[in-house]
């Protein structure tokens, strides 16, 4: 049976670990689970973004989501993504994973075919009458048909059982204003933020927590930047925001998302595999320069000792040393057959 209590704190979206078959690796992820649970994280968020949900089939989304929540056995509230392709499968996920004992389910705005604002309606009220788990509102306009404050205050008044939003915009007055206009007649209802970039900002305009990729890498850095900003020490708050916007950078805009988290996630010690999406030569060599760049963030943060030949973070390097790291890495890729 699901768990109750309103969504707050960190939920990380967990990258799969996969093996050299690409399946599913799962004593590695059993053990990411424990390992993301010891560090601090409030709950896990698995079959988002970051874990590459529309990468698997439906039925090992059901296994990704069954596996987690067993080795989670109830330690911390799951809010499992339950996005399928229509409605119908998407109320028999809701009800699958309900059955597991997850806590809510998290359920992108239809994609692909954009709709209008009473279409975006009509899809998460019919969700939200026949859902057996509490439902949260996924708002990622990049991607899917947006979730408009009117339509989100709307479902709020109508359906019980839609319980929070995860916003994953960045777009700090678009939250106020869903705050602001929902608050005053749902305190239980949930705001969260899905951009690692605007956490703290975000805590601070009364965000109950976060779904945040960076928290599956450096779990340790997310839970200790929302305990500060809950409890007011902004300065500490802050300089801790900006050391996470660095790694976060890093590893969404320098290769392929989500790979640059799956290549910090492998710094960290665990199996992670290549991704699902075949890469180019020159993607694979891209990968391996970023994750010299992850290395020497992770290094400064004390997780990880520096790559061989140290760092120059903060610093501009010179065009031979760009040119010997680039002839470094093709010899590795040579060496292991890729190039």
């Amino acid at each position: 049976m699901a768990q109750s209590g309103r969504l707050q704190g960190i939920f990380t979206p967990n990258i799969v670990p996969l093996d050299s078959r690409g399946e599913i690796n799962e004593g590695e992820l059993r053990r990411y689970v424990d390992w993301l649970i010891d560090k601090g994280v409030h709950g896990l968020y698995p079959n988002g973004s970051t874990g590459e949900f529309l990468r698997f089939t439906v039925e090992e989304r059901k296994r990704i989501i069954k596996i987690i929540a067993e080795q989670t056995n109830g330690r911390v509230p799951i809010l499992a993504g339950a996005a399928e392709a229509n409605v119908k499968e998407t109320i028999k996920a809701c009800e699958t994973y309900y059955e597991y004992g997850c806590r809510a389910v998290a359920i992108v705005s239809p994609f692909y075919f954009k709709l209008s604002p009473a279409g975006v309606y009509a899809y998460f009220k019919e969700i939200g009458d026949n859902t057996p788990i509490d439902v949260t509102l996924y708002n990622i306009p990049m991607f899917a048909s947006p979730i408009d404050v009117a339509t989100v205050k709307r479902l709020a008044e109508e359906c019980p059982k839609i319980v929070a939003i995860k916003d994953s915009s960045g777009d700090i007055p678009h939250m106020m204003r869903m705050i602001s206009e929902i608050r005053p007649f749902r305190p239980d209802f949930s705001f969260l933020t899905g951009w690692d970039a605007a956490l703290m900002p975000m805590l601070l305009i009364g965000c109950d927590g976060g779904t945040n990729a960076t928290s599956g890498v450096v779990p340790e850095i997310t839970r200790k930047l929302y305990d500060l900003s809950i409890s007011g020490r902004i300065d500490e708050a802050r300089d801790l925001q900006y050391r996470l916007l660095k790694l976060f950078d890093a590893m969404l805009l320098n290769t392929e998302f989500p790979e640059g988290f799956r290549a910090a996630l492998e710094l960290r010690g665990f199996e992670a595999g290549q991704g699902r999406q075949p890469q180019s030569q020159s993607q694979r060599l891209e990968n391996d320069i970023v994750k010299n760049e992850l290395q020497c963030l992770l290094a400064a943060e004390g997780y990880v000792d520096e790559p061989v030949g140290g760092c120059r973070i903060g610093q501009s390097a010179e065009p031979d040393e760009i040119a010997g790291i680039v002839q470094g890495v093709v010899e590795e890729l040579k060496r292991r057959g890729m190039a």
